[in-house]
């Protein structure tokens, strides 16, 4: 019990308590049922606005128009089979789906060479100074505590270097459930507190209620009426000090703005799926950002970090309610963002994009079961939107964002159903005895073909409106020079985007039947959980690999077997998606390995990192090696301050309250009751209940006790 008496001078000699005093504010769950009253007019759409979304809309579907014509005119050689009008029907709805991508970014090429700036923010322009004070709220879940808190003290002090950093306070509000990673946190941030003298909070929930969201909304009904403004971060941000005083000043400039987005930029791949991702993200981004903001106006998107938020408006007008049903549908909403956008829009707040603003960034998976990972997750987010798609007082705008999202996860299985239906059509042609006369009166016998000419211009076609926003954004690349420098010069970087387009293009195949098996799975009823994300190492095994994608492997075969059977031709016609499902597993192994630095893939930031990500980096490689033992009940043994702060922290400081049964911790203290040595404790406890033990003051001590 030694340790136990060193707590109590530690806990006094504390500088400051990891929260300051609250000050609550309300955030009532909003009604789905009623329209609410508009409490502000940001969202009011201009006749040039509604111009922008015309030419968007109105291209996708002129160009879906004359497409579908042409895939008719394909297929009625002789009259149309049930087999064939379901390949022209899905056609017609999975080229909208491209054709809406092709006009935004042709918005996106209009925005950009106009030099249109979103709330007149200018990068170049000297640093504003606004008054309003903002909270950097920093959710992390399970994370690997020196690589959040590295990035998290490169953004402060990239901050404080503006000298606008009293304007700002940290929240680091953990969800974690892992002990040793909670412990792991603690002593992360007592350091970061002791390093930077900066003013950085700390708050771990018990409960993980709502999960991201409900952490968020935990912290403004707490804290929130302290602050005018909250700057959402992820686990793996990073942002620079000038981005986020030019967000707080254009919000405190626009009083109808209730939210505004920059666009992340992937950075830090590794491995040479992370630098695919990062380098795509880098060259095509920008264009499509800055399409989705022409035609958006005030009723944009967001993407759940890197944003900064009006606290009162977030507060009013975007608490979540809970879906009536079961899982995965019912429940808390998980892809909370689209939906708080969506809310804020509806109360008459406005939305912004700002796509030019550059010091924000994130990283990506690294590898495609990481990719398929994540994408399980969003997938069932997305799906389960489609019960907010009914709610009163909607825009046109959000309700189209709301599809978007389920569209981007449903076109998976529907491109494989297309093909499925098509081969079905070829084996039908080839194997099943056409009816030349069928039942009825006809002057002319009816001969079951395509047109092989018009259906080689449909393909030629569809794929020139797929790839042509990748050529635009190289174009556009091209005419600034310090991004063409950046990437390598304009001969590299090309080289570059038809290495990204062949191995996107082997890749797209594996991803569409992830997604497709993710859709089913939902649609069945399974739940996908909550997991942390992989952030640095991305390498597989082979037997790994082939755990995850012996499926696509198997489809691979069957696609090859069949298109064998029917004709030599239609093989090569379908070698893409063969190929790319036949090599899922070695792909899968080979781009989960380290890239080499540069090269085709090269970006700026990876070339010449700007100096946060340097700072965070350096940090990053200081901080790893410098723990003590990685157990919690052993790092806080050894370690009084630690063990104080622990203590001082928890609800009602470990006390069991009245009413209190909670299973995983009288089991806890019961099994730790009766060991007799530390490890044994620790074996005997399960994940949950040792976790339970270190916010129980009677087990901790006893644990602490234990040798």
């Amino acid at each position: 019990m030694d340790a136990l008496t060193d707590a109590a001078p530690a806990a006094r000699l504390l500088p400051e308590p990891a929260l300051p005093p609250e000050v609550p504010l309300a955030m009532p769950a909003q009604d789905f049922r009623r329209r609410p009253q508009r409490v502000r007019s940001g969202t009011r759409l201009g006749a040039s606005l509604i111009a922008r979304r015309a030419f968007v809309f109105g291209g996708a579907i002129a160009l879906t128009g004359l497409a579908a014509y042409e895939m008719y005119k394909v297929l009625d050689v002789g009259g149309l089979t049930y087999l064939e009008y379901a390949v022209l029907v899905l056609f017609v709805v999975l080229f909208a789906w491209i054709g809406l991508a092709f006009t935004n970014a042709l918005g996106g090429a209009i925005s950009l060479l106009t030099g249109r700036k979103a709330l007149d923010i200018d990068p170049g322009a000297p640093l504003p100074s606004p008054t309003i004070r903002t909270a950097l709220l920093m959710p992390c879940y399970n994370e690997e505590p020196h690589r959040v808190f590295a990035g998290l003290e490169a953004t402060w002090r990239s901050l404080e270097a503006t000298g606008r950093g009293d304007l700002f306070d940290v929240f680091i509000l953990s969800d974690t459930t892992d002990p040793d990673v909670w412990v792991a946190e603690e002593a992360a941030f007592l350091a970061l507190r002791r390093r930077t003298g900066g003013c950085f909070h700390y708050r771990r929930r018990a409960q993980n209620t709502d999960r991201k969201a409900g952490n968020i909304a935990d912290w403004v009904t707490r804290f929130g009426a302290a602050y005018e403004a909250m700057l959402i971060l992820d686990a793996d941000s990073v942002m620079t000090g000038d981005c986020m005083v030019r967000l707080a000043d254009a919000l405190e400039r626009t009083p109808d703005a209730g939210l505004i987005q920059t666009l992340p930029v992937i950075v830090g791949g590794r491995t040479l799926f992370a630098r695919l991702q990062q380098f795509a993200g880098r060259l095509y981004g920008p264009l499509i950002a800055q399409g989705l903001a022409w035609w958006h106006g005030p009723q944009s998107n967001y993407w759940g970090h890197n944003a900064i938020i009006r606290t009162r408006a977030f507060a009013e007008a975007a608490g979540l309610p809970h879906i009536k049903g079961r899982k995965p549908f019912g429940g808390h909403i998980l892809s909370h963002d689209f939906v708080e956008a969506a809310l804020l829009v509806r109360a008459g707040w406005g939305v912004y994009m700002v796509a030019g603003l550059p010091g924000s960034y994130e990283e990506g998976p690294p590898s495609l079961t990481d990719l398929a990972v994540r994408d399980r997750r969003w997938c069932q987010g997305n799906l389960q939107h489609a019960a907010v798609l009914p709610v009163r007082g909607l825009s046109a705008a959000s309700r189209i964002h709301l599809l978007t999202g389920i569209g981007s996860y449903v076109s998976a299985p529907l491109w494989l159903l297309m093909l499925l239906a098509g081969l079905l059509t070829s084996l039908q042609a080839r194997f099943v005895p056409p009816d030349y006369f069928p039942s009825g009166f006809a002057l002319f016998p009816v001969w079951p073909a395509q047109d092989p000419v018009r259906a080689a211009w449909v393909f030629g076609g569809t794929m020139a409106v797929l790839l042509m926003p990748k050529f635009i954004a190289f174009a556009l690349m091209l005419g600034d020079g310090t991004a063409r420098r950046g990437f390598g010069g304009a001969g590299r970087t090309f080289l570059g985007m038809i290495s990204e387009i062949l191995l996107s293009g082997l890749m797209a195949p594996v991803t569409m039947v992830s997604q497709s098996f993710a859709v089913v799975s939902i649609l069945m009823g399974r739940d996908g959980g909550w997991n942390p994300q992989r952030r640095d190492d991305g390498s597989l095994g082979w037997r790994e690999a082939f755990r995850h994608f012996w499926p696509h492997t198997l489809l691979g075969l069957g696609f090859a077997a069949a298109t064998a059977a029917i004709a030599w031709p239609l093989m090569a016609w379908m070698s893409p998606v063969i190929l790319g499902l036949l090599t899922a597993v070695p792909l899968a192994v080979w781009t989960s390995r380290p890239g080499r630095p540069g090269g085709l893939l090269s970006t700026p930031e990876a070339q010449q990192p700007p100096p946060v990500l340097r700072a965070a980096t350096d940090l990053r490689a200081a901080l790893t090696g410098t723990d003590g033992p990685a157990e919690a009940i052993a790092r806080l043994a050894g370690d009084a301050d630690l063990l104080a702060f622990h203590r001082n922290e928890l609800p009602a400081q470990g006390k069991r309250l009245p009413g209190d049964v909670r299973p995983d911790r009288l089991v806890a203290r019961a099994k730790i009751e009766d060991a007799r040595s530390r490890g044994e404790a620790l074996a005997l406890l399960s994940h949950k209940e040792k976790a339970a033990a270190l916010a129980d003051d009677q087990a901790l001590a006893r644990l602490l006790a234990l040798t």
